[in-house]
């Protein structure tokens, strides 16, 4: 009995300091001792168990997915922290979309749990933004969440390694099947990267196409490892492949 009461009293004294200090958990508000408290981080939607490893979309029995055997990207590998579904969505359209950009290393430590069993590459090259879209927004995602990524694996990052050098529309608003002509040659690289890994770090995989466009130029430019790093990965049937 005697237990049971100085469980209960250590858990209204933590509760006390959590709120004294000001520390709450970010989806529901109640006070924790991180950015999550543990029920919301439990209700985060985790990948199928079952995950093709190249483009990290639902699989069976295999470790890659029918559509990457026959036609493979120019990436190697996607490592994704959730899908891409409540709240994780949230999560990306506070950073995203409402300048939120203290959700950025939050992001970054969800990430960072993946990565942990991942190959470390010799650079990170964040997704690039046009220069119109930078101004709109004032900041790149990708970038904010890389910068504690960079500290904690390890990997420098190379935020100037590309560019992107056409103001295309925004995949999101177009059909499955145009959006791999729309980002067609937007890239271009003059960073000299014979030899290396690269990751490409991104807030969202949608179909990937972004992603193979981005790494065809990687290795034109000498990467012969090029991984995908995304906070959420869209669950849908449709992928790359299909466009």
């Amino acid at each position: 009995m005697l237990s049971i009461f100085l469980i209960l009293f250590l858990n209204n004294s933590l509760n006390i300091i959590q709120t004294l200090l000001g520390q709450y958990c970010l989806l529901c508000g109640t006070a924790s001792n991180g950015d999550l408290c543990l029920p919301c981080r439990d209700s985060l939607p985790h990948l199928p168990l079952h995950h093709c490893r190249v483009c990290a979309l639902p699989v069976t029995g295999s470790h890659v997915c029918g559509a990457c055997l026959a036609k493979p990207p120019a990436f190697d590998r996607t490592v994704a922290a959730f899908r891409y579904a409540f709240p994780m969505d949230a999560l990306v359209h506070s950073l995203k979309y409402q300048a939120n950009l203290s959700m950025a290393p939050v992001l970054a430590d969800l990430l960072l749990t993946r990565i942990d069993k991942s190959p470390i590459p010799d650079f990170i090259v964040p997704m690039p933004l046009h220069p119109v879209r930078l101004r709109e927004r004032g900041f790149n995602q990708a970038l904010e969440i890389g910068r504690k990524l960079s500290k904690q694996c390890g990997s420098p990052l190379l935020p100037g390694a590309c560019q992107r050098i056409k103001n295309t529309p925004s995949q999101a608003g177009l059909p499955w099947k145009e959006r791999e002509k729309n980002i067609r040659g937007v890239f271009t690289c003059e960073t000299d990267l014979t030899g290396k890994h690269i990751a490409i770090l991104d807030d969202v995989m949608t179909t990937g196409a972004t992603l193979n466009e981005l790494a065809k130029t990687l290795r034109k430019h000498g990467a012969v490892r090029v991984s995908g790093w995304v906070v959420a990965r869209t669950m849908s049937p449709v992928s790359l492949h299909d466009s």
